[in-house]
């Protein structure tokens, strides 16, 4: 898997709302590069978004990737609720708008380019990528006083 990019992404809101942060880090041949944001009310699902859109427009090129995320709605959203939402021009089944399309709408752009295996990872559990990601969006919430 040398030519994959490993990427765990995590979001962190302390409220809900209120001030929340995303972390990424990006494996690649040996190489990592980590980031993190954030913003002053937001939510948890949010940062959950923004972390993945983050990561996967900081890269350049067409990529393999193997993403990682502790969030459920991030993944189900992708791989399930997407592509009815967009047959339904972002309505849900009962007709309602889509929460969040704006970051939907995005990330739908930031995937187009590449080939992504969406791995879910259970949050808290020791997992060494996502913990990281997890101090990195806490440094993001961190950053804002």
């Amino acid at each position: 898997m040398n030519n994959v990019v490993i990427i765990y992404t995590d979001g962190a809101c302390r409220g809900n709302p209120g001030p929340g942060g995303w972390g990424v880090t990006l494996n690649y041949k040996g190489a990592t590069k980590e980031m993190y944001g954030a913003e002053q009310l937001t939510t948890n699902n949010r940062m959950e978004l923004m972390a993945a859109i983050q990561a996967l427009e900081v890269l350049t090129k067409s990529c393999l990737i193997v993403l990682y995320s502790d969030s459920s709605y991030v993944l189900k959203g992708i791989t399930d609720w997407m592509p009815n939402w967009k047959k339904r021009g972002w309505k849900t089944a009962s007709k309602t708008p889509v929460k969040n399309e704006d970051l939907w709408r995005r990330l739908d752009a930031a995937i187009s380019n590449h080939q992504i295996e969406w791995t879910w990872v259970k949050g808290h559990s020791g997992n060494v990528g996502n913990e990281r990601a997890d101090t990195l969006a806490n440094l993001g919430i961190d950053s804002l006083t």
